[in-house]
């Protein structure tokens, strides 16, 4: 084990004019900035997962499908998770929903955060991300990022398509915040687990 926990970012997008990777390279940006922690960016389209269609979840019994066990050796090799996500329909991507189902084991009793971004910052979306992560044992910590309103309009490519640094100062503090919570939480969930 390493002295500090490793965190993913994941993209919780698969479209291809998906806006996610303005963000995600942002937060990795401001993980890798620190030494309490590394990070890496994991992204759903590099791993082309089927929709759910095992017997039963990987609590239960191991998954079938390659893929999906593709994917849960990859999360597994994380002490916790950095979520960025956008707002369908007040709830995350179907692409996001459907690789958090892939597994359960490989995220339980780790801690989750994210990044959302849309006119409300995906906070719904963030929000009801928290509950399914309750459902897969995570800890949902405090900490997030919502990119929100006129500063995602000013960063997005349908409105002024601006670099995330236009805007950085109305985002660093829930930055550091989730950050801060991660890495105490990721420590404490690896220490507990010792």
């Amino acid at each position: 084990m390493s002295d500090t926990p490793k965190i993913a970012i994941i993209i919780g997008s698969t479209r291809g004019a998906r806006f996610a990777d303005k963000p995600a390279q942002w937060m990795l940006k401001q993980a890798q900035a620190r030494t309490d922690m590394t990070a890496e960016l994991v992204d759903l389209r590099d791993f082309e997962l089927p929709l759910f269609d095992e017997l039963a979840s990987n609590k239960w019994m191991p998954s079938s499908d390659p893929k999906a066990l593709t994917w849960q050796a990859k999360i597994a090799e994380f002490d916790g998770y950095i979520f960025v996500t956008a707002e369908y329909n007040h709830s995350i991507t179907g692409a996001l929903k459907n690789a958090l189902d892939q597994a359960f084991n490989e995220w339980n009793r780790k801690p989750m955060g994210a990044i959302g971004y849309g006119g409300v910052g995906a906070a719904r979306a963030v929000e009801h991300l928290r509950n399914i992560a309750v459902e897969l044992a995570m800890v949902p910590v405090h900490g997030a990022v919502h990119i929100a309103g006129g500063d995602f309009m000013a960063v997005h490519p349908l409105g002024a398509n601006g670099e995330i640094e236009t805007i950085e100062d109305h985002l660093m503090a829930g930055a550091t915040d989730l950050l801060d919570d991660m890495v105490w939480w990721a420590n404490a969930t690896r220490s507990a687990k010792k």
